[in-house]
C-alpha cells in the first residue's frame, strides 16, 4: 500500500495561508502529534546552516513545529551533530554560535539547542544494524537517547550524493564525526594539475591535512585523505575531482545505513518534513548559497522517509529548470534536475538501498492540503 505524503504548495490560496501556518497544518494532517507522549524528549533534527549560507530552513518554520510538539505534551529540543570538515560547526561552541547567528535563538524558536555528539563530536551510541556496509553505526548520543524525532530537511543538490534531503539529514546529520568519516571513506578526490593555480584554498578546509602544495600545484596524499569531499567544493577552479565510478553509490548506501540506525529504535516515533524551497545545487554545509535551480514548490510531511524523498524529487523534476544557474541540461518539466547538475551521479541509489533495508516505500500517495 502506498505511503501517504502530505503536500502544501507555495501559493497563499483563497484563505491567504502563510507558509508557517501550512507547516502547522501539515504537522496535524500527517498525525505527528500522535508520535509524541507527555513529557517525552523529542529531537527536532535540523541543519542550522553554515556561516554565509542562506538556504537552510527558516527558524520561523521551526517555531511552528516546536509549538506543536509542546501542545502534544512533549519537550522539544533542536539538534544536529558536528561536522567532519573544517568550518563554523566543527565543535559544539562554534556550532551553537553559528546556529544563533543564523536565527535559531531561544526567543525565536522557543526551544533549546543541543549538539547531539558533544563538544568535539565524540559522544555517540553504537547502534546495531544488519547492513551491507556496517554492522553497527555511531549515532550522536542525544539523538539516540531521545524518545522521538521530527526530521526537518531542506531538499537540494549535493556534490557527492547528487541529491540531499531526509536521508542525508538523517545519515550524515545523525552520525558523529567518526561516523561521518566512515561514510565518506570510499571517496578519494584527485587534483587535475592543469587546472590548479596553487591558491591553497583547499588546505584551509582539509580536516586530515592531506593536501600539500608544491611548485604551485596541490597534491592529495591518498593515504591521509578521509574522503570528505570538501576540497572538491571549495576549489575555485574546480581542479579537484571526485573519482566518479561506483564510489558515490557506495557513499550513498553507507549514508542510508546510518539513516536507518538513527530511526530503527524509534518505530512509530518519527515524522519527516521536506522543504522544497530554495532548491540550491549544493549542500547547506557550504558557506554560500548558489542560485536556485527551480522555483519554490512547497512543503511535504510524512512518516515514511523514503516516500517523502521520492515525492520531493518528483515535484522538483516536474518544474521547469531555471536559466543562469548550475543546471547544464534537463531544463524541461519531467526531466531529472539533479542529473542536470551532476550528470555522473546516480542519486536514486540512496532510495533503492533505503527501500531494500525496509526503511520505507518509494510508492506514495500525494495528499494535497
Amino acid at each position: 500500500m502506498p505511503s501517504k505524503v502530505y503536500f502544501a504548495d507555495i501559493r497563499a490560496n483563497a484563505q491567504h495561508e502563510s507558509l508557517p501556518q501550512k507547516v502547522s497544518k501539515l504537522f496535524r494532517a500527517a498525525g505527528f502529534g500522535e508520535l509524541v507522549a507527555k513529557d517525552e524528549l523529542i529531537a527536532l533534527k535540523l541543519h542550522f546552516g553554515e556561516k554565509g549560507g542562506t538556504a537552510y530552513i527558516h527558524p520561523v518554520f521551526v517555531r511552528q513545529v516546536v509549538d506543536r510538539v509542546k501542545e502534544a505534551g512533549g519537550k522539544p529540543f533542536l539538534t544536529d551533530t558536528n561536522t567532519l570538515y573544517v568550518g563554523s560547526r566543527a565543535n559544539s561552541v562554534d556550532h551553537l554560535q553559528t546556529a544563533i547567528e543564523n536565527g535559531f535563538s531561544y526567543a525565536t524558536v522557543n526551544a533549546p539547542i543541543i549538539i547531539a555528539d558533544g563538544l568535539f563530536g565524540k559522544n555517540f551510541v553504537d547502534v546495531p544494524i544488519a547492513g551491507t556496509h556496517f554492522q553497527t553505526v555511531k549515532i550522536g548520543s542525544d539523538i539516540a537517547n531521545a524518545a522521538g524525532m521530527i526530521v526537518m530537511s531542506h531538499t537540494k543538490g549535493h556534490i557527492i550524493t547528487g541529491f540531499g534531503g531526509t536521508i542525508k539529514n538523517l545519515g550524515m546529520g545523525c552520525g558523529n564525526r567518526g561516523g561521518k568519516q566512515m561514510m565518506h571513506s570510499s571517496i578519494k578526490p584527485k587534483v587535475v594539475a592543469a587546472g590548479c593555480t596553487g591558491c591553497r584554498t583547499c588546505l584551509k578546509w582539509c580536516p586530515a591535512e592531506a593536501i600539500l602544495v608544491s611548485e604551485s600545484t596541490a597534491e592529495i596524499d591518498q593515504l591521509k585523505c578521509i574522503g570528505c569531499g570538501e576540497c572538491t567544493v571549495v576549489c575555485p577552479t574546480r581542479a579537484i575531482k571526485i573519482q566518479w565510478k561506483s564510489e558515490t553509490v557506495d557513499v550513498q548506501e553507507r549514508m542510508v545505513e546510518y539513516a536507518w540506525g538513527a530511526v530503527k529504535d524509534k518505530v512509530g516515533k518519527v515524522g519527516f518534513f521536506n522543504f522544497v524551497l530554495n532548491v540550491t545545487p549544493d549542500c547547506d554545509c557550504n558557506s554560500w548559497s548558489d542560485a536556485y535551480i527551480v522555483n519554490d514548490v512547497g512543503i511535504l510531511a510524512s512518516t515514511d522517509p523514503v516516500a517523502i524523498e521520492q515525492a520531493a524529487i518528483d515535484l522538483i523534476n516536474q518544474q521547469k529548470g531555471l536559466e543562469n544557474t548550475r543546471l547544464t541540461a534537463n531544463f524541461a518539466p519531467g526531466e531529472d534536475k539533479f542529473k542536470g547538475v551532476y550528470p555522473n551521479t546516480d542519486h536514486e541509489a540512496q532510495l533503492r538501498h533505503a527501500e531494500k533495508l525496509g526503511m520505507g516505500s518509494r510508492q506514495y500517495e500525494l495528499v494535497r492540503l
